[in-house]
């Protein structure tokens, strides 16, 4: 793989340790803002939010860009908005640069796809992904953590400011390895052929399945710090380790999918989903029992990124030689998941039903998830099975 490729990966840690934090900081942030944990984890679907109009628009804005200078302008606009995070006491001030980092996060996302797709054969694309998508399992295993312990020892804005520290010198990085050419105008991607793409139906079908999948992971994610605290009885403390496990599951995960993804998406999809659902409901009926609640958050981590290569693999090979406004419209919908996903959550946790009735939500998502596969395998628009559908991907990256 190029070194840039990398590269992108730990700038994605850097900005996806922000995007996560904020699921082990919702007590800290809820009592210096003096909100209440649902308003502090709308903080979340802001982000989400800011990710889901960003994506799309950043995309076609920066069409003929070189992608360095976008890489890094997107950079550099994520740490101002960090700071002004960090300085702030305003819980409104805080939202609203939470939506502006989300926002220029998503465009860094979309040009860091199309980029990584430019610089490696069609067959290694959803490899490469999971190399780039990897450093947001990193960002669970090492930043959301530290952002947790950060938070309770020297107050939430630590992390903030950490992060803006981290996406620094990201910038160097990017600098260094990406290839700073402009597109060739005779090669460059035009809007109406990024457009036309979005006409087809199946592509449709796969943006659900990405914020189907996104909102299971995320209704239970969110709040996983009030859980364990709350329902499991850990000390807060020990929230941290459970958090490093859940990103350790999800590094192992990703990594797998990585493998299996270019190859066999439907197989993929369809083991990780069923994997989503049956631990959501483990974890609805054991959320107050340390063990099993502990070793099921581990292995939702594991499922639940298994799926991301699969979901991105699908795209790029829906989208064909017109990939870049349809991998940002997947964006999205993983935006549209983490934005669905915490509101979910917020919804049950303010109507009384406790935090364990946030597994059931998840079960229900998850199996809706797993009904859009079902139907993009076996339905009127694809090719007839699991296995007929995985061997048109094949082939058609192949050829």
């Amino acid at each position: 793989m190029p070194i840039a490729v990398y590269v992108l990966g730990l700038s994605i840690f850097a900005q996806g340790t922000s995007e996560l934090m904020l699921a082990g900081l919702l007590p800290e942030l809820s009592a210096d803002l003096q909100v209440t944990i649902p308003q502090a984890g709308l903080l979340i679907s802001a982000f989400a939010l800011g990710m889901l109009v960003g994506a799309p628009v950043l995309a076609v804005v920066t069409l003929t860009w070189s992608r360095r200078t976008a890489l890094l302008v997107f950079l550099a606009v994520f740490v101002l908005s960090h700071v002004a995070g960090a300085l702030t006491p305003s819980y409104t001030v805080l939202l609203v640069t939470r939506i502006v980092g989300a926002f220029v996060y998503a465009g860094f996302w979309s040009v860091a796809a199309v980029t990584v797709m430019a610089l490696v054969d069609t067959a290694r694309r959803a490899r490469a992904m999971s190399i780039v998508t990897g450093g947001l399992t990193v960002a669970i295993i090492l930043g959301l953590p530290l952002g947790t312990v950060l938070g309770q020892h020297l107050g939430w804005r630590s992390a903030f400011w950490t992060v803006a520290i981290l996406c620094t010198l990201a910038m160097s990085g990017v600098l260094a390895t990406v290839p700073g050419d402009r597109p060739d105008p005779a090669t460059a991607p035009r809007l109406g052929d990024e457009l036309r793409v979005l006409v087809n139906a199946r592509l449709w079908l796969a943006f659900a399945t990405t914020a189907l999948v996104t909102a299971t992971i995320l209704v239970v994610f969110s709040y996983l710090a009030p859980l364990l605290i709350a329902t499991t009885g850990l000390a807060s403390g020990a929230v941290p380790g459970v958090l490093a496990l859940y990103g350790l599951g999800s590094f192992v995960g990703i990594s797998s999918g990585g493998r299996f993804a270019d190859a066999l998406p439907f197989r993929t999809l369809f083991i990780s989903i069923t994997g989503l659902v049956v631990l959501s409901g483990v974890l609805a009926m054991t959320a107050s029992d340390p063990a099993p609640a502990i070793t099921a958050v581990a292995l939702l981590g594991g499922f639940g990124f298994a799926a991301n290569p699969a979901l991105n693999a699908r795209v790029f090979s829906l989208a064909g030689d017109a990939p870049t406004l349809a991998t940002a419209t997947n964006f999205s919908a993983f935006n549209v998941g983490i934005t669905v996903g915490p509101w979910l959550g917020g919804l049950a946790i303010d109507a009384g039903a406790g935090y364990p009735a946030l597994g059931w939500i998840a079960v229900a998502t998850g199996l809706t998830a797993l009904a859009t596969v079902l139907l993009a395998a076996f339905g009127p628009v694809s090719s007839p099975g699991l296995a007929g559908q995985d061997a048109t991907d094949r082939n058609r990256r192949a050829a």
